[in-house]
């Protein structure tokens, strides 16, 4: 039933939380697990300065630490993984990487910011992407 899962991680703490459903779901279907990280396009735009590259770097490095922390996890389970850092806006980009690469479930928390990030961010990623995808997202409290 379940092919592809796909957990977008922001580095958080709350991506563990459902980082085990997704490796239960992953180990009881023997699926592969898609890590996501999406550089928040708006955040590096917002800095456009001299800092613009360094912070984009600085981004783009916490990306690869929190995809590689998932990838980890998985692979102590003994599962196939798959990790992508992209740039964006991240409820678009996880839709979309969802759409292209053929995704069953999407398995995330919708905990993963604090509420001033949350209002930084415009939003929850979570609420949006659970109203846009096309399918199924489980949402790990």
């Amino acid at each position: 039933m379940y092919d592809r899962i796909l957990v977008p991680t922001d580095g958080s703490e709350a991506v563990d939380r459902a980082l085990d459903h997704a490796v239960r779901l992953a180990a009881d279907h023997d699926a592969t697990i898609h890590a996501l990280y999406v550089v928040d396009r708006r955040i590096a735009t917002a800095h456009s300065g001299d800092l613009h590259d360094e912070i984009v770097d600085d981004l783009e490095s916490q990306g690869e630490a929190a995809v590689a922390a998932v990838a980890d996890r998985a692979a102590e389970a003994g599962l196939d993984v798959e990790t992508h850092v992209g740039r964006g806006t991240p409820d678009t980009e996880i839709v979309e990487y969802a759409e292209e690469h053929e995704i069953d479930v999407i398995v995330m928390s919708p905990e993963g910011k604090s509420p001033r990030e949350r209002i930084r961010s415009l939003g929850s990623v979570s609420d949006r992407v659970a109203d846009d995808a096309t399918v199924s997202v489980f949402l790990v409290k």
